[in-house]
């Protein structure tokens, strides 16, 4: 009798841990559109069609021919557009693409991925092949080609299980985009970040592009966290579309060549901190965001700074893992919600569903994919703080739901 009773208890204990790790498992990953598999499901979503078609070798076929009503040529937007999808998709998909482990839903689904991404670089890279994509057609390449290079800086695992001629094939891409003037302004990042991905992968680097673009950026530092793009300030993303993220990863790879910049890195670092801050400030209460200045048809890559921090674990102590990825979640489905936000499986060009007003002169179909650039957090893993944590409200949240908070304060950082 007394081997029932204890029995007894010993499952009811059982029952009560499950029901609470359950409970426990609940809040840390928040509600469906908080948790990674929401993250997952939207990141398919959109990148499906791109590297689907791609490792098909039919992204040509498949992919629309749409560029803004402004546009400025026509046909050379349409021609460069496939060098800017794969870039800006791979960008940010490369992270999830090296890491192990997770569901098995999530396991199959980036093992399909892991193939198509072999295959679509493959064919975007062989001259033999349909969407073979040419680097020599204008500048609009060389910024293509570092985004390019970004995604390869953010995941080894794929020059790991690229064959060699496509190695080769790549580097000598990149290489072609030397010939190519960057605009002045931060455009002269992505000249330096195709140098840190040659010094990384070709050990066969210009080391005075790197220079010129750090050096030039320090002058354009206006205060606060926040450069000026050139040699005038303007109130848009590019900040975190480009110069935050770039400069960082910039620094990570240049750092392990020369101690030159060490002073320059630490005021970088402070610089990244203090404008994720005042990114998490932009994001409000209901997951949108201002719509000011350019390029705005590039959706969540508003935020593409924040969600590079979050995935290198280098977010400020003000900003904790569940309030960032609250706050993240929050601009992922508020961005994609709309249902024109996708016509026939293709990002629209538009902030809140197709908007073709919103669209730039330079805008083409390959545009809006920037924002894959927020799912950078899918690279870290399902047990890592910043998916396990519990979400809570973001500043706006807080703020406008009446909730006591702390001020924003400027940082000086010279």
């Amino acid at each position: 009798m007394k081997n029932r009773i204890l029995l007894f208890f010993l499952l009811l204990l059982s029952v009560i841990g499950a029901v609470q790790a359950q409970i426990k498992k609940k809040k840390s990953t928040g509600n469906d559109e908080t948790n990674r598999t929401f993250w997952l499901q939207e990141m398919d979503r959109m990148l499906r069609p791109v590297l689907r078609s791609l490792a098909h070798d039919s992204l040509r076929i498949n992919m629309p021919k749409m560029v803004s009503a402004q546009v400025d040529n026509k046909q050379h937007r349409i021609k460069v557009q496939y060098v800017e999808v794969l870039g800006r998709v791979l960008s940010g998909i490369a992270p999830w693409l090296s890491l192990d482990g997770g569901s098995e839903a999530e396991r199959k689904l980036r093992e399909q991925y892991r193939t198509w991404t072999v295959l679509a670089l493959k064919n975007a890279l062989d001259s033999n092949a349909r969407d073979f994509m040419r680097f020599d057609l204008g500048g609009q390449q060389l910024v293509d080609a570092s985004f390019i290079a970004l995604g390869f800086m953010r995941s080894p695992w794929l020059w790991e299980h690229i064959d060699h001629q496509t190695r080769t094939n790549l580097i000598s891409s990149i290489k072609v985009t030397r010939q190519f003037r960057p605009a002045y302004s931060n455009w002269l990042l992505f000249s330096a970040m195709n140098e840190a991905f040659l010094a990384k992968y070709a050990d066969d680097w210009d080391v005075m592009r790197v220079d010129y673009a750090l050096q030039q950026l320090e002058q354009w530092y206006v205060g606060d966290g926040m450069y000026m793009d050139g040699p005038h300030y303007a109130f848009d993303y590019y900040n975190s579309y480009v110069i935050h993220p770039f400069l960082a990863g910039i620094m990570d790879m240049i750092q392990l060549k020369t101690k030159n910049y060490d002073n320059m890195f630490v005021k970088i670092r402070l610089r990244n901190e203090r404008y994720a801050i005042i990114q998490e400030r932009l994001i409000n209460a209901d997951g949108s965001f201002p719509p000011t200045g350019r390029s705005v048809v590039y959706r969540a890559a508003a935020f593409h700074h924040l969600a590079d921090m979050a995935f290198k674990k280098r977010l400020p102590k003000e900003l904790t893992n569940g309030q960032v990825r609250g706050a993240l979640s929050a601009v992922l489905k508020k961005t994609t919600e709309n249902p024109s936000t996708y016509q026939n499986g293709w990002l629209t060009l538009g902030v809140y569903g197709d908007q073709p007003g919103l669209a730039d002169s330079y805008n083409n179909q390959g545009s809006p994919y920037l924002c894959a650039v927020i799912f950078l957090p899918l690279g870290l893993p399902d047990e890592d703080p910043f998916w396990t944590s519990e979400v809570t409200d973001w500043s706006a949240k807080r703020i406008w739901s009446g909730q006591d908070w702390t001020k924003d304060s400027s940082k000086t950082i010279n």
